[in-house]
């Protein structure tokens, strides 16, 4: 009875992983294998406990624990403090908004000024974006961030647009200091958020558009900016 018991624990166990498999990603499904092995661990020492196998019990339930730990108990409870879902960075130009959301690492902005304002840079064409992208030669941090945009958008695009601008002189201008305010919304954080919020959300923003993954130079100066501006504050 006992070993039948504990087959259906094993089926059970298995099936919800198997779901995770399909689901998550390589980051969660490690986590959710950590916290099943503990789980069934914990059942298994159970089962030994009451069968008076405890040479066998202690050590199924210290293996259980330690597999589990807080990072299991948080999983199961679906709680976590150190990230919110859906959170999301803000950057912000003379013309244009750029977000990037933590959970993906997608880029996505709206146009503040210029032939497109108020569309998604998203549900631009090729040749829109182009034309935008010399519209954005005014200003130079928009210029930056269309081009970080465009580096995740389109491949081989600067061969495609600069060939018919190879002239075009970029005009430098200086945005001044940054202020708390955009520091706040480049790291994705409330103006309550401590140095360890601060140095978290550098640390994971930092994965995501660090030009060594494949990301943008100018973001990663933004992010750096924004850590080091806040931090001097706190």
């Amino acid at each position: 009875m006992i070993y039948l018991l504990l087959g259906l624990v094993l089926l059970v166990v298995f099936i919800a992983m198997m779901r995770q498999f399909v689901q998550a990603n390589p980051a969660r499904l490690a986590q959710s294998i950590r916290t099943y092995g503990g789980i069934f661990l914990m059942i298994l020492a159970g089962v030994f406990a009451v069968t008076g196998r405890f040479a066998l019990a202690i050590p199924a339930f210290g293996f259980g624990l330690s597999l589990l730990g807080l990072a299991g108990l948080r999983n199961l409870s679906g709680y976590n403090p150190q990230k919110t879902a859906g959170q999301q960075s803000q950057v912000r130009s003379a013309m244009v908004e750029m977000e990037l959301d933590h959970d993906t690492g997608a880029l996505s902005g709206t146009v503040l000024a210029g032939s497109f304002q108020g569309r998604r840079l998203d549900d631009l064409a090729d040749d829109e974006l182009q034309t935008f992208w010399q519209e954005a030669h005014q200003d130079d941090q928009s210029l930056k961030l269309v081009e970080a945009y465009l580096d995740r958008r389109l491949a081989g695009w600067r061969e495609d647009f600069e060939a018919d601008a190879t002239d075009r002189e970029r005009g430098a201008s200086s945005s001044g200091p940054m202020t708390d305010e955009e520091a706040y919304q480049i790291l994705g954080l409330s103006p309550d958020a401590g140095d360890a919020e601060i140095r978290a959300a550098h640390r994971r923003l930092m994965m995501r558009v660090h030009p060594d993954q494949g990301g943008s130079g100018f973001l990663a100066a933004k992010i750096n900016e924004a850590k080091d501006t806040l931090l001097r504050r706190h």
